[in-house]
């Protein structure tokens, strides 16, 4: 491969983009390729890469490297691998599985694309609230109030792991919240955690003229609240029955839930005239799933594992913003 590929580099990164273009090797077309490989981490050298490509050369062959265009903008390095993906002599071979073992051998995260929306081009970003926007369950941090944490916990983990049905586990949920009160909500709020890296994600979508919302089967009181302090332009969630500042223990109107997370990605696309192919979905449990099969990319965000073998990409070590490495320029 031609080092003029990295003539724009300074010196310190022009040795590293050297080393790592004798790991792919100079012999390559780097013109034909069907599959772009992201590798994202602290400190990726020639041997990390080098054991890579190792693991994956059963099903894919790279023909030309380069730095993503924020490598080290936000604190990450940022290879991306141009290559094949071979196809049918691997049909046995769970490709999603694979990426996750990479992953887990070398700490850093890989994502395989055909094809990717642009960051320049103004898009959709429709994220899950609960352990993704944020690092908590809140229905789980309510329950835990009402003294009842450990049931609602454990239906919690049922529902975000497909073993129940959402509507089912929400409704039997909320019930166990009855006679909550309204002020318990407040602490929460006030001090709810939000997830590293998701002002870094915000801030670089906005600067291109994208679209921010939060489709979440938690609840108003938060997401709204959320909403207003990232500057998001939508946000729907579920609405917490309350009568004389206490909680009823129901929901009122439609529950939020896959269905209507992925109605949403499509009418707000419809809505601010944005292309499916610009349109993203990110979140951690089995109820992200039909959003992210709506969307042109699905980020699993430290998803459970079935989300991650669904989705088209998965963030497994890094912070919320490693989506943005996921994007073309």
């Amino acid at each position: 491969m031609k080092n003029t590929l990295f003539s724009t580099l300074n010196d310190q990164d022009q040795h590293i983009a050297s080393s790592l273009s004798q790991v792919v090797g100079s012999s390559h077309n780097s013109t034909t390729f069907t599959h772009t490989l992201t590798v994202i981490g602290q400190a990726v050298t020639p041997y990390l890469i080098e054991g890579v490509l190792s693991k994956l050369k059963g099903v894919f062959t790279a023909t030309s490297l380069a730095f993503h265009h924020l490598h080290q903008s936000l604190g990450d390095d940022v290879i991306e691998i141009r290559g094949t993906l071979f196809g049918s002599e691997h049909e046995n071979i769970n490709i999603k599985s694979l990426l996750g073992d990479v992953s887990s051998s070398y700490n850093l995260d890989i994502g395989l694309q055909a094809s990717r929306p642009s960051l320049s081009i103004p898009g959709l970003l429709v994220m899950d609230m609960d352990s993704t926007v944020i690092s908590i369950e809140c229905i789980d941090e309510i329950a835990k109030l009402a003294g009842v944490g450990e049931q609602v916990a454990e239906v919690t983990a049922k529902a975000m792991r497909g073993e129940i049905a959402f509507n089912d586990s929400l409704t039997h949920r909320v019930a166990c919240l009855e006679g909550v009160a309204v002020f318990h909500l407040d602490q929460i709020r006030d001090s709810i955690p939000i997830m590293p890296g998701i002002q870094s994600l915000l801030t670089e979508l906005k600067k291109n003229d994208w679209k921010l919302a939060i489709a979440s089967g938690g609840f108003t009181f938060f997401a709204d609240h959320l909403k207003q302090r990232l500057g998001l332009d939508f946000a729907i969630s579920n609405t917490l029955s309350i009568e004389n500042e206490k909680l009823t223990g129901k929901v009122e109107g439609e529950i939020v839930n896959a269905d209507v997370k992925a109605r949403t990605v499509k009418t707000l696309a419809e809505k601010w005239g944005i292309p499916k192919s610009q349109t993203v979905a990110m979140g951690d449990g089995a109820n992200d799933l039909v959003m992210m099969a709506e969307s042109a990319l699905g980020v699993a965000c430290h998803g459970k594992p079935l989300v991650n073998e669904k989705a088209d990409v998965a963030i497994r070590v890094g912070s919320l913003h490693s989506l943005l490495y996921f994007l073309d320029k």
